[in-house]
């Protein structure tokens, strides 16, 4: 029996159709931060060492390993429970490098401390790729802090003076001055406080309350910079009800007002992102300005794989108002896969 070429490609074809075909696998991370550089998007997020990611198209993902191939040499120090996760990293170039701020602490304690490493590039291929870490930027202390030093995100004001943002619970959000060269705390200090959710005096110092609130990010654009701010619960999956706020001032110091002028710091916030029942909740979110427009990046727990947490990015848009939009289609329709 002899069979013509023809049907043989076809009868191949249509063996390759049926085979099975390995589905991307969702790219799975938290409290992601991102960079540009040259044509590649550098994305970061919570995990042991710090996960690295990069991109040209923000869509498909490469692993590029980890900023921190042990843990940092003083993290045990500060929060003895340590186990080798470091959290909420946020990424910035200042004075032509690359400042990976990123933080230490234990779940539900202000046993916690910010840090800092400098690299020269971002891209891991690259001879000058060394990351080098310049120890504790920020610390907070059970009983002497009302404020817990993790989720750092800095900006630099129309002056270039560096400020970063960070906490979470307790007594809110805070903004602090850095020095020009962003590795400690200006002197003379000058702190102030951006958010707050209703706490009681009566609560232990040392817990974090009731006062739900994380991950203050603050963006310049015209004549304002915008607070956004994660409000509730994450890290539960499927039972998390994270969401996005946001508000905003002339002035990096604030007060943040939201839409309705409720200061953020006396429990204001317009809501910007909630969950839903395919996403059980929205949150911990960066915000950037590439290649002439907006985009907010942020995690959310998918209720089908078990609230696992997925990265999303969704362009931000602006209404007549000047207030941010995020089409909440973005949910689903965003899609990040890592090349395995």
């Amino acid at each position: 029996m002899s069979f013509s070429r023809s049907k043989i490609l076809a009868a191949l074809g249509l063996c390759l159709a049926l085979a099975p075909v390995a589905a991307a696998r969702q790219i799975d991370v938290h409290d992601p931060v991102m960079a540009k550089e040259g044509d590649t998007f550098y994305l970061f997020s919570t995990g042991p060492g710090i996960t690295l990611y990069s991109s040209t198209d923000m869509k498909t993902w490469s692993r590029r390993g980890r900023v921190f191939p042990g843990d940092p040499a003083w993290a045990k120090s500060v929060a003895p429970s340590f186990n080798g996760h470091i959290w909420a990293p946020d990424v910035v170039r200042h004075q032509g490098l690359y400042y990976l701020y990123y933080s230490v602490s234990a779940f539900g304690k202000n046993t916690s401390a910010i840090g800092l490493t400098i690299n020269k590039t971002l891209d891991p291929s690259s001879p000058d790729y060394r990351w080098e870490d310049q120890g504790i930027v920020l610390r907070s202390v059970p009983h002497r802090d009302l404020w817990n030093a993790i989720d750092p995100a800095v900006i630099a004001d129309e002056n270039g003076t560096l400020w970063m943002s960070f906490g979470s619970f307790w007594g809110g959000l805070k903004l602090v001055k850095l020095s020009p060269d962003g590795k400690s705390v200006a002197e003379p200090q000058e702190w102030h406080t951006l958010a707050k959710r209703e706490r009681s005096v009566l609560v232990d110092d040392a817990d974090p309350g009731p006062a739900q609130l994380e991950a203050p990010f603050i963006f310049r654009r015209g004549d304002y910079y915008y607070l956004f701010v994660s409000w509730d619960k994450c890290c539960r999956g499927a039972e998390s009800d994270y969401k996005m706020v946001v508000g905003r001032s002339r002035s990096v110091t604030g007060p943040y007002v939201d839409r309705l002028g409720r200061d953020l710091a006396q429990g204001g916030g317009t809501l910007l992102l909630a969950g839903t029942a395919e996403w059980a909740g929205v949150g911990h979110n960066s915000v950037y300005h590439f290649d002439g427009r907006d985009w907010i990046v942020f995690h959310a727990y998918e209720t089908a794989d078990g609230g696992l947490q997925k990265l999303k990015i969704a362009e931000l848009t602006w209404d007549s108002g000047d207030w941010p939009v995020v089409d909440p289609a973005a949910l689903n329709a965003y899609v990040g896969t890592v090349k395995e």
